[in-house]
């Protein structure tokens, strides 16, 4: 359904309700040629700093052990609470845009998040901190539900794969870029500046948004909000992540695991159930009906699986050969370079015909072929390199490929809610890309003449097999 937004003036924002309206692009931002690209690089903003905050916050955890006399479990909540409230807001926040307003998400998304790292910089505990970050994904779950939807509704048809690319490049260079600026603000200012980073970028976004994105013109409307469905959701991905990380070497008792997944898979059985019988479902399922759609998603899970797992890999398999952290983290940033370069310039470089299956594929191929490699070469910081750029460049080739796959078999009046599967499937992926490698390492570290790396590299083959399955 399309809906027509009367114009919103300066002198009107007084009235409430210009805080609901969103706001209508400068004429000639709107009718320049490239008025798509303006928009694409404005959600870059978000794209970047969600993966530069991403990749930046394990560097404090010494510091908040210090500085609070924590322990390391109780500094993990740091990240883990971030991850467990992002994942289970993600497709609630998009449902929501469909039905309101994509960019008055995005741009409240921003405003929620500058506000809750500014407030993390500052906070006096570490309960405090833990709290904030609640906050900060809630901001961070309106900015990624609405990050793939808006690229998709700003570009032309033939530039989707193109625009997806550059976004995606935006989240490597975020990823690669964070041990480096993180390891600089925690030596010369500490780690609050670590959270202070985001405020400037996060202001100049929200001024970018107001001016550079599009109005919403296809809505999804909602007769009525399905909060017992929000509920159901955030039970069964919570319980499943916090089993997943408890398997994984936590302090948790066997039965404790057994519990928690019993319960992600109740609430999991329960959540499908009420969305076939709601008449308001918070997730049309005819939509994972759609093989573009489904097969995508479960692509998108292995991508980030297979992108994240050498991200803890690699650190300690270099470190605990005796290299430094330094010279770790110049290797590791190979992976996330390959990404961006594969995710720019692979549309360029392969064939116009290829198709968008035929990409993924390809990719897909690729980072089979470069994990199958260390499965037998050594693990040293000269072979390492050239086999994590390979990988980034199949990954970088794979993933706006199958991310503009899935988004054109998606109705636009729902591209949000597809956004918010898009992200969820990307952060259950980074989740378990983490906790399945920390599992192996934990497994071989508890059984002698078991090689936890190779095992761990066959694990992250595995994946990238499945990934080649799911795209054909």
């Amino acid at each position: 359904m399309t809906v027509r937004f009367p114009r919103t003036r300066l002198r009107n924002l007084r009235h409430p309700a210009a805080l609901f309206t969103e706001r209508r692009r400068p004429e000639r931002v709107r009718t320049r040629p490239g008025a798509w690209r303006l928009a694409v690089a404005t959600v870059c903003f978000g794209a970047f700093m969600g993966q530069l905050d991403a990749s930046i916050v394990t560097l404090i955890y010494g510091s908040l052990r210090t500085e609070f006399g924590a322990s390391l479990a109780g500094v993990e909540w740091v990240s883990l609470a971030y991850l467990l409230t992002l994942v289970a807001l993600l497709i609630p926040a998009g449902r929501l845009s469909d039905a309101y307003g994509r960019k008055l998400f995005y741009l409240y998304g921003f405003l929620v998040f500058t506000a809750a790292s500014a407030a993390c910089g500052v906070a006096g505990s570490l309960g405090m901190l833990v709290a904030f970050r609640v906050v900060q994904a809630v901001g961070a779950a309106m900015l990624q539900a609405n990050s793939v939807a808006l690229v998709t509704t700003s570009a032309p048809g033939e530039k989707l794969r193109t625009a997806l690319g550059v976004q995606a490049a935006a989240q490597a260079l975020g990823l690669a870029l964070g041990p480096t600026v993180g390891g600089a603000l925690v030596s010369a200012f500490g780690w609050r500046w670590v959270f202070g980073v985001n405020v400037p970028i996060g202001l100049a976004a929200l001024i970018a948004g107001q001016y550079l994105l599009p109005r919403t013109r296809t809505r999804n409307p909602a007769r009525r909000f399905d909060w017992p469905g929000v509920a159901l959701l955030a039970m069964a991905t919570t319980c499943g992540l916090l089993g997943v990380s408890a398997a994984s070497g936590l302090p948790v008792p066997g039965w404790g695991i057994a519990v928690l997944f019993v319960l992600a898979v109740g609430a999991g059985g329960a959540f499908v159930v009420r969305q076939h019988r709601t008449p308001a479902p918070l997730l049309d399922l005819a939509l994972l009906r759609v093989r573009a759609v489904s097969s995508g998603l479960v692509g998108a899970l292995c991508g980030y699986l297979v992108l994240f797992g050498p991200l803890v890999l690699v650190p300690l398999v270099l470190t605990g050969a005796g290299s430094s952290e330094l010279a770790a983290g110049l290797v590791l940033t190979a992976l996330p370079a390959g990404f961006a370069l594969g995710a720019t310039v692979a549309d360029k470089l392969l064939p116009g015909a290829l198709t968008e299956r035929g990409r993924c594929l390809l990719g897909a191929g690729v980072c089979v072929g470069a994990l199958a490699a260390p499965a037998v070469l050594p693990l040293t910081v000269w072979w390492l390199p050239p086999v994590l750029v390979l990988l980034g460049l199949g990954l970088g080739t794979f993933t706006p490929a199958n991310n503009a796959l899935i988004m054109r078999a998606i109705p636009a009046g729902s591209s949000g809610t597809g956004g918010g599967l898009v992200n969820m499937a990307r952060g259950l992926g980074t989740a378990l890309g983490i906790a399945l490698v920390t599992l192996v390492l934990h497994l071989s570290a508890r059984s002698t003449g078991l090689d936890g790396p190779r095992w761990a590299i066959l694990v992250l083959l595995a994946v990238s097999v499945a990934a080649v399955i799911a795209s054909a």
